[in-house]
């Protein structure tokens, strides 16, 4: 078999069909290059891993994907051009347009997904050795990932012809009318503005407002809206305007947990009061658990209806809510066993009914029978 057996066996012999050759090789060219750029990355990141620094493995997982995409796009533009050329000569400019806008779309989703990585690395990252809290880093990411989407859909629209000084005229225009239809959406934007400056919670804490219905952990902190997990295990979504109109009690971040509780002893056991006060406030003062730098009070209060009432104010070191029950069970359970260690009793609802002496109840029986 000689070559022109074999070109015309290939369809080569035929001019007008060369350019389907050279799209194949072209798209064929084209996967081996991907694969080969493909392995390569993953091979680079698995030697990264082992550095220092986490930002080397950022750009590379940033990269991936649309280093991938941007080999398919440069490979199918040409081999798109090639098959224009003969089948429509006018096609080419389309696919410049196309190559151009793609080019910006795949800097877009690297830039994107470079700010997405540095996130990530920023908290979460066992390389780094000071983290930044989610919230923070949540919020300047949102604010990078929206201005990158605008600029580039701004470029592309330039970039397609469109006059980019009419849309911003036509954005200044419109705003205001768009800021009266929109006021409660760009209410909420701005309340949750001020939620990431003023940070008066974050994620994970456990926030309540003494003005509403609202308790519970936060779990997600958006442009909109506010997701907080209730006790009940049910999302609560508040919108983010909201917490410029209440106070926001934020339990998570308290020092201490205090312990103020009221016990009784019975009447009868007035003599044995002060010294049952002085080991009690002897125990609060020895217990471990218990910061004492703190104020802290054991002292008679009031006589009660039925009991000598003294109260136990102090405050523990955890704030853990079930090493905070351990703490105040222990202490109630030594105060009593101090009570009873005295001859004393804690005191319950009682009444004492006194009868007069016989000779004091004189009845005639003509009484008894008025009555």
């Amino acid at each position: 078999m000689n070559w022109e057996t074999v070109q015309v066996y290939l369809g080569l012999g035929d001019t007008s069909m060369h350019w389907v050759v050279r799209v194949f090789l072209i798209v064929l060219g084209t996967s081996i290059v991907n694969f080969i750029v493909t392995r390569t990355l993953f091979r680079l990141n698995e030697q990264l891993e082992k550095t220092k620094t986490p930002w080397d493995n950022v750009l590379i997982n940033a990269a991936k994907k649309p280093v991938g995409a941007f080999i398919w796009l440069a490979g199918l533009s040409v081999a798109a051009e090639i098959s224009g050329k003969e089948l429509d000569p006018d096609f080419s400019s389309l696919i410049h347009s196309i190559r151009e806008v793609g080019v910006i779309v795949l800097l877009t989703w690297f830039i994107l997904r470079c700010i997405s990585e540095s996130e990530k690395a920023l908290t979460t990252s066992s390389k780094l050795a000071t983290r930044i809290d989610y919230t923070t880093a949540s919020a300047i990411s949102k604010l990078l990932r929206a201005s990158v989407v605008i600029t580039s859909a701004l470029v592309v629209l330039q970039t397609m012809g469109y006059s980019i000084s009419g849309v911003l005229a036509f954005g200044g225009i419109g705003g205001i009318a768009v800021g009266f239809a929109a006021k409660d959406l760009l209410a909420n934007f701005f309340g949750g503005l001020m939620v990431y400056l003023d940070r008066p919670f974050a994620i994970g804490d456990w926030i309540r407002s003494p003005d509403q219905d609202i308790e519970g952990t936060v779990e997600h902190i958006g442009w909109r809206q506010t997701r907080i997990r209730t006790f009940q295990k049910r999302p609560l979504y508040v919108p983010n305007s909201t917490f410029s109109l209440i106070s926001v009690e934020n339990p998570s971040r308290m020092t201490h947990r205090r312990i103020n509780e009221t016990i009784g002893v019975r009447y009868d056991d007035f003599s044995l009061l002060p010294t049952i006060l002085a080991d009690i406030k002897k125990m609060v003062a020895d217990h471990q658990d218990l910061d004492t730098n703190e104020t802290y009070m054991v002292n008679f209060n009031q006589f009660g209806p039925s009991s000598l009432d003294f109260f136990i104010y102090v405050y523990t070191k955890t704030v853990d809510w079930r090493t905070y029950h351990n703490v105040k069970q222990d202490v109630l359970f030594k105060a009593m066993q101090i009570i009873e260690a005295h001859g004393a009793e804690v005191a319950f609802p009682t009444h004492t009914v006194h009868m007069a002496d016989d000779s004091r109840m004189t009845l005639s029986p003509e009484r008894l029978l008025t009555k």
